[in-house]
């Protein structure tokens, strides 16, 4: 997999996801509740004290990680630079373990799934997925 077909993909999952975490954090910013349809664990999770880290809505660290992942995305597509690559991958794994713990908050703590969360964790796992493959493909530097 080359940065011609990985680039694509990684930047359309990593703009997804920051899709994903705009909406999350626009809502809060509005003081609403994200909208999950017949589902309702959305406000669950929105509502519960695991919604923010030091005062600070989970939704708008996603923005700055999602952010970061897009710049890499798009530079790893445009300039095939491996560094790029590396810290998409790097960073992947360090989304891929926090989105696990918060999964697990969901689930296991708080007793609710939003869908919402649950996309971007998607998004999360399979950009990491995506540089994984496209680095073990590449060979070593």
């Amino acid at each position: 997999m080359t940065a011609g077909r990985s680039g694509p993909a990684a930047t359309g999952l990593s703009l997804i996801g920051l899709a994903i975490a705009a909406y999350l954090a626009l809502t809060r910013l509005s003081g609403g509740l994200p909208v999950c349809g017949p589902l309702h664990g959305c406000e669950t999770v929105a509502l519960s004290s695991y919604s923010e880290i030091l005062g600070i809505p989970v939704a708008f660290f996603g923005v700055g990680f999602s952010v970061v992942l897009v710049g890499l995305a798009v530079a790893w597509w445009r300039t095939s630079d491996r560094r790029a690559l590396l810290g998409l991958y790097g960073l992947g794994l360090l989304g891929v373990l926090f989105v696990a713990y918060l999964t697990y908050l969901e689930l296991f703590v708080i007793g609710a799934i939003c869908v919402w969360c649950a996309g971007y964790a998607v998004t999360i796992v399979a950009g990491w997925i995506v540089a994984a493959i496209t680095l073990r493909r590449s060979g070593p530097a």
